[in-house]
């Protein structure tokens, strides 16, 4: 996948740098040279040796090594590679890429440099979310530095939420896909994701339990295998991924206009719970309590997304995945649905109470093609996600 690259790679401090020695080792099985910078700070989590006894290169730490700075070492790391990966990449370190400093080697190497950037957050919730970072994450967007991850779940503070390291092989995948070499290059796909609100007055609407994290996990996925991807959502709870065209959407009626107007696609990924119906009398006036009881609501059909992207017709994707959101009998629905729909694979669930699949962050999936079901274990959405794009690489090669 990386044959011949040359990676140089920034290990920052943080406990998510024990990853970095995995992912040294995964790089140099995909055939790439790795070069490894480690902060000083980051000694504290891995040591030199063992960074250098992966690597099979020497491990450079010190700005003012006066054997490299003679031939300004510093300018020849940052121009010599093909990418440079920062993972785990800090608060301190993306603030200090955000503000141009450079102050020791790995801020230098990173201001100095001419090649792709990507970064791998990995800090607390808390600083994740708090306004100076990002704002540092959005002018690094804007400087052109590419981002995967951070991904949610528990971390070793004991918090849970946003701020942990993407696993190797995502970064691996992200890498790829920056340099051109993912599987989906080159490819256009389109995910629908989160729930719709149907209005019933200004204030009130119908809508769902859907948190929209699985499509944005997929969204994300996909982008890491290099796919260029139209993502419509829905008001989700999640933030929608980085990379991607995002198109906000309300209703089901605005979702099924946003998916016409960006077909073609080489694929469309139907993740949204989006409303089967709509309210017909919804009032422009917020609904009072009244004397006469209970109002009255009609209600409307809207429109079948799914099935008017599985049509067949010069704009139909080659291929179409829609998903099935079920209490009961789950492969009996999920594969009626599928021959009614016209689609390609249908990914089914059971979103019972019991479960805590929907709004959690694990599912448990089974994906139903034309030659039958196909059980997944239970596992992190993320991972739901990285198996599912993986399978769509392989259907569009």
């Amino acid at each position: 996948m990386l044959g011949g690259k040359r990676v140089l790679l920034v290990i920052g401090a943080g406990i998510a740098a024990y990853k970095s020695l995995d992912l040294i080792r995964r790089l140099r099985d995909a055939g790439a040279q790795v070069t490894p910078v480690l902060t000083r700070a980051a000694e504290e989590f891995v040591t030199p040796l063992s960074v250098s006894a992966l690597a099979g290169s020497k491990v450079f730490r010190d700005l003012f090594d006066l054997t490299d700075e003679a031939e300004m070492g510093h300018i020849q790391l940052s121009r010599s590679a093909d990418a440079i990966v920062v993972a785990p990449a800090t608060a301190d370190l993306m603030a200090k890429m955000a503000q141009g400093q450079a102050n020791d080697l790995a801020s230098t190497v990173l201001l100095a440099t001419d090649t792709p950037v990507l970064i791998a957050p990995a800090m607390n919730v808390r600083m994740w979310q708090h306004p100076a970072t990002q704002r540092n994450l959005a002018q690094l967007q804007h400087d052109g530095v590419r981002v995967v991850g951070p991904e949610s779940g528990d971390m070793a503070c004991g918090e849970f939420g946003p701020g942990r390291m993407s696993e190797p092989a995502q970064i691996i995948q992200a890498l790829a896909a920056m340099l051109g070499d993912g599987p989906l290059s080159g490819r256009r796909i389109l995910v629908t994701s989160g729930p719709t609100h149907e209005p019933i007055d200004p204030v009130r609407y119908i809508a769902n339990r859907s948190s929209g994290a699985q499509g944005a996990a997929i969204a994300r996925a996909l982008l890491a295998l290099g796919a260029q991807v139209v993502f419509v959502t829905g008001p989700a709870d999640v933030p929608a991924p980085q990379g991607a065209k995002v198109v906000p959407v309300q209703t089901a009626q605005q979702m099924h206009d946003a998916v016409m107007d960006a077909l073609p696609v080489d694929a469309a990924i139907c993740a949204a719970a989006v409303a089967d119906w709509r309210v017909s009398t919804a009032s422009d006036r917020k609904l009072k309590k009244t004397k006469d009881g209970l109002p009255q609501l009609g209600f409307a059909e809207n429109p079948d997304i799914l099935r008017a992207i599985s049509q067949p017709g010069e704009r139909r994707p080659q291929l179409v995945v829609g998903f099935a959101a079920e209490t009961d009998d789950v492969v009996e629905n999920a594969t009626a649905k599928r021959l009614r729909k016209g689609c390609d694979w249908i990914v089914a669930n059971d979103v019972s109470p019991a479960t805590g699949i929907m709004g959690g962050s694990e599912n448990a999936v089974v994906v139903i093609d034309a030659t039958g079901p196909e059980v997944w274990p239970r596992m992190e959405k993320d991972a739901v996600a990285a198996k599912l794009a993986q399978r769509i690489a392989q259907a569009l090669a």
